[in-house]
Parts: C-alpha cells; sequence; structure tokens
C-alpha cells in the first residue's frame, strides 16, 4: 500500500473520530441541564405501627360510591379485573382458587363462599359485600380488613374502583338494584 493510500485511510478514520467526538461535546454543550433542587422524587408508603396498616400520607376523602356507579362502565371494569383472574373465578359455578369465586359477591355475606377457608377477620367482621363494603375494601383491603389474606395493594383511583364494581354487579343471575 502506498503512502497516499495509507494516509487516505488515516484521515478517514481521524475524520470520523472528529465527527463522533466533536457531535458528542457540542450536544452536551447545547443540552446542558442543572441538578434538581431537591433529588429524586417522593412516595407514598405505607407503615406498619403495631399491627396496625395507616396511610402514610393522609388521603383525600373519596366521593360517595352511589354517585360513581351511576356513571361507571362495567366494560371499563372487565378489562380492569384480568389481573384478579389468576387468583378469582368469575364464572356462574366457578371454583374457588386463591381466592374465592366472585359470582353473585354483589350483596352477599362476607365469608359466605362456600368451600373457601376464609381469614378469621373476616368472617368475624360481619355484613354484606354491599357497594360501600367493596368499594372499601378495593381500595385497600389491609385497612379496611386487618388481618385478610388476601394480598392485594387495592386501587387508588374511585371511578376505578367504581367500574370494577359495575361489572360485578352484572355477575348475577339478578343484579342488585343500584343505590
Amino acid at each position: 500500500m502506498g503512502s497516499g493510500t495509507f494516509n487516505k485511510w488515516t484521515g478517514a478514520v481521524l475524520s470520523a473520530l472528529l465527527v463522533l467526538f466533536g457531535g458528542r461535546e457540542l450536544i452536551n454543550h447545547f443540552s446542558h441541564s442543572s441538578p434538581p433542587a431537591k433529588p429524586g422524587f417522593e412516595v407514598a408508603a405505607m407503615e406498619e405501627a403495631s399491627g396496625k396498616v395507616e396511610p402514610a400520607v393522609a388521603d383525600t376523602p373519596d366521593p360517595p360510591v352511589a354517585g360513581l356507579l351511576k356513571v361507571a362502565d362495567a366494560g371499563v371494569g372487565e378489562g380492569l379485573v384480568k389481573a384478579c383472574k389468576a387468583c378469582h373465578s368469575f364464572d356462574k359455578g366457578g371454583a374457588n382458587k386463591i381466592g374465592p369465586h366472585l359470582w353473585g359477591v354483589v350483596n352477599r355475606t362476607l365469608g359466605a363462599a362456600e368451600g373457601f377457608a376464609y381469614s378469621a377477620s373476616l368472617k368475624t367482621k360481619g355484613g354484606a359485600w354491599d357497594y360501600d363494603a367493596l368499594y372499601q375494601f378495593l381500595k385497600n383491603p389491609k385497612v379496611y380488613i386487618q388481618g385478610t389474606k388476601m394480598n392485594y395493594a387495592g386501587m387508588r383511583k374511585p371511578e376505578d374502583r367504581a367500574a370494577v364494581i359495575a361489572y360485578l354487579r352484572n355477575l348475577a343471575d339478578t343484579p342488585t338494584p343500584l343505590p
């Protein structure tokens, strides 16, 4: 290889490196950003104190479930329960899984799904899965029924909870009237 060819190849390699490193320096120069005043971001966490689970940040009161159910979309709720299908069946006559079957759950007595071993705290809570009970339970099961075996963090958005309840309401031979 002659010296002219060697010089051409060396020049091409050096030019490519100049474009690469020079371009990087130009980008860094024009896209300089200053660090945030307070690094990181705040995460609302749950704190356990003396066996009770309490929210670390004060929650704003939720709107009443009755008003939300009037506009809730059961189709949206059906999409939201896809993750729940890993532990619950939604079919009429469906078997209990890790959690009880949810066919006809609206207004069912707490702890009354036949053949399911409920936690003692849920059995002694008393009452029925009315609209408000479902609404509060879906928000945070561990706060609503302390000692429940259900390992689910809950749904923050009231609209999502209402949509799920609207879907659950339809899982019955005769849906429970809206409040």
